[in-house]
């Protein structure tokens, strides 16, 4: 037998070994899992960004303030870590005017867009630390405060201007009678121009329940619904306490 040449003595071996495919493998199996997580999770972060905070959730979370529980749809709730069921020292919300409505997808420019912001309303409601809300403390606390003479304000309320070591810096105080009802008093920075109004120009606090202290904010554009306004804060604040709620009935909405 003819001796093997040195060339048919080498051990003829694959271009491509079977080690390397299944490297290959294993890496494109590596970048479809990526590329699904980075689409999956692209899509959720581009979601919390273009909620900003809000949420489209009307699920009803029940909080408990001092002696009061107020129970409230999610979407109302302007703060992800107050949209939480059990005790709280306050609770801010944010609702259109004068829907008196939370945050949706259709009104959703409304609560994004600076210049639409005077269509909203927002309320923080704690537990009370005065004895008199802001009308109880016009003639104790507010009519000692008084610089000059009153006049005539916007939509028939009377304008009073405080003193400057009052610490109000440049609100004036407007109030007017109501038949059967303490009088309505607000504080306002008024602007020179309607259209340099912001959304929390005027600001006005009421009690409710228990020992619930509401104060709410509005533009100063919306000054001329003030009868009605209030009327809806107090409503929209009263038709949601839950009266004598037992302690499990905290959880309830939550679970």
């Amino acid at each position: 037998m003819a001796p093997l040449s040195s060339a048919a003595m080498v051990e003829e071996s694959p271009l491509i070994s079977s080690g390397f495919v299944y490297r290959l493998m294993a890496g494109v199996a590596v970048l479809a899992a990526l590329t699904v997580a980075i689409s999956v999770g692209g899509n959720w972060l581009g979601e919390k960004i273009s909620l900003a905070g809000h949420t489209t959730d009307t699920k009803p979370i029940s909080i408990t303030i001092g002696d009061d529980t107020i129970r409230l749809a999610a979407n109302t709730i302007r703060f992800p870590s107050e949209r939480l069921n059990g005790p709280a020292e306050r609770v801010d919300l944010y609702l259109i005017w004068p829907q008196m409505q939370g945050y949706s997808e259709a009104d959703r420019l409304r609560f994004d867009d600076i210049s639409q912001a005077s269509s909203l309303i927002f309320l923080q409601i704690s537990q009370s630390t005065m004895s008199r809300d802001m009308s109880g403390r016009l003639g104790p606390i507010y009519s000692q405060l008084m610089d000059g003479a009153s006049y005539a304000g916007p939509f028939g309320l009377t304008a009073h201007r405080l003193r400057a070591d009052a610490g109000y810096n440049g609100e004036i105080l407007l109030t007017a009678s109501r038949s059967g009802e303490t009088d309505y008093v607000v504080r306002c920075l008024l602007p020179s121009s309607p259209a340099l109004a912001t959304s929390g120009d005027c600001q006005r606090d009421v009690k409710v329940g228990k020992d619930l202290s509401v104060l709410y904010r509005f533009s100063s554009n919306q000054l001329g619904d003030w009868r009605t306004m209030d009327a809806a804060v107090q409503n929209f604040v009263k038709t949601r306490l839950v009266e004598d709620a037992p302690p499990a009935a905290m959880a309830v909405d939550g679970r």
